[in-house]
This record gives C-alpha cells, structure tokens and sequence, in this order.
C-alpha cells in the first residue's frame, strides 16, 4: 500500500481524466479506467412503478452529507468479496467531503441509516461511487433523489464507472470512453454545486 496517492488534488486530477481509485483483495490501491463506460443519462432515468410506490410511502427519510463515513463503511461492508473499499479510501474520500467534493446521499428509517449511496462532484458532473442498503429499496431510493438534485441543479453527467443489471432498469448504458471523455470535459467545466 502508500503507492497510489490519495491527496486531494491527485484524486480530483484523476476524476478530470475519468480515472478513479479502487482496492482489490491484497489490499493494493490501484487507479482504473473503463472503456466502455457506464453512464446513467439523466434525461432518460427510469424509475420502475413499484419503486414509485415506495418513494409515495414515505417510509425513508432522505438526507445529504449527515453520515459520509456512514454511507462509506456501509458500503465496504456490504461487498461480500472485500474489495473496492478500504480505510485508507474512506479516510481519502472522508478528506474530499470535508473539502465539498463527496457527498452521500442517505435513506434513513427509525432513526436509523437503512441505506444510501456516495459519489464526487465537479462541475456539472457527478461520479457515483458505491450503495448499500440495510432495508430494501432504500439504496434504490437514494439513487431517485440523487437525480432529482442533479437534475434541479442542472448537472450533465451521471458517472457510474459500469452498469450492472440493478443499473440497467434504471436506463443506464454504455459508451466508448472516448464519447465518455468528451462529456466528461464538457460537464465538469460547468459552473455547478451540489450541496448545500
């Protein structure tokens, strides 16, 4: 470990460039790329009918930037294979959201974090990192309203790194990370905040 820097400027630069840090099982932080790429439009986000009963329920209470570290080790702990996430990735990440840069988006119930996602913003674009949820639908949740705010804010990118079939139903694709990176200098150049 200690061969990748985590600083925060490294870490924004790598952002700009579409390159983003993860762990693998040794523990060894690593910087990855995607080609394609996987993107969630927001122009075009589906959110299934029984979902949209659940939001109608108001059975989750959505709230930003409470628990960032919650919402982090919430997520390492829900990768059964243990990697993505570290210590050392959530005290980098921890850094960021100090600085305005990670926010989590979080789904609570009873007073309890049920689930919720994070992710880095820049510009009109935000990456979204990792979810979890401790109560179904509540990482689902989150996500809506993820969208909801990057939509009222005017952002132009949703980066989800992959798609997933989970991703799938919500209408994310695919694209060449050259298409990628062309979107990617277009957003983050926009003068765009996305909290407070």
């Amino acid at each position: 470990m200690g061969s990748v820097r985590l600083d925060p400027k490294t870490l924004m630069a790598a952002y700009a460039q579409g390159v983003f840090p993860m762990a693998d099982r040794d523990g060894q932080i690593r910087w990855y790329s995607a080609d394609p790429r996987g993107i969630l439009p927001l122009d075009q986000f589906h959110v299934p009918r029984t979902l949209r009963g659940v939001i109608r329920s108001g059975r989750f209470e959505i709230r930003i930037n409470t628990d960032f570290q919650g919402v982090m080790r919430g997520c390492m702990e829900s990768r059964a294979d243990g990697t993505w996430i570290n210590g050392e990735l959530i005290a980098a990440y921890h850094r960021l959201h100090e600085m305005g840069f990670a926010h989590s988006v979080e789904a609570w119930s009873d007073g309890e974090l049920a689930g919720g996602l994070y992710g880095v913003g820049m510009g009109g674009a935000f990456f979204g990192e990792s979810m979890f949820h401790r109560k179904p639908h509540a990482s689902k949740v989150a996500l809506v309203h993820l969208v909801q705010r990057l939509r009222q804010r005017d952002f132009a990118l949703l980066d989800t790194q992959a798609t997933t079939d989970h991703l799938r139903r919500f209408g994310c694709i695919e694209i060449p990370a050259g298409e990628y990176l062309t979107l990617l200098r277009r957003a983050i150049g926009l003068p765009r905040t996305f909290f407070p």
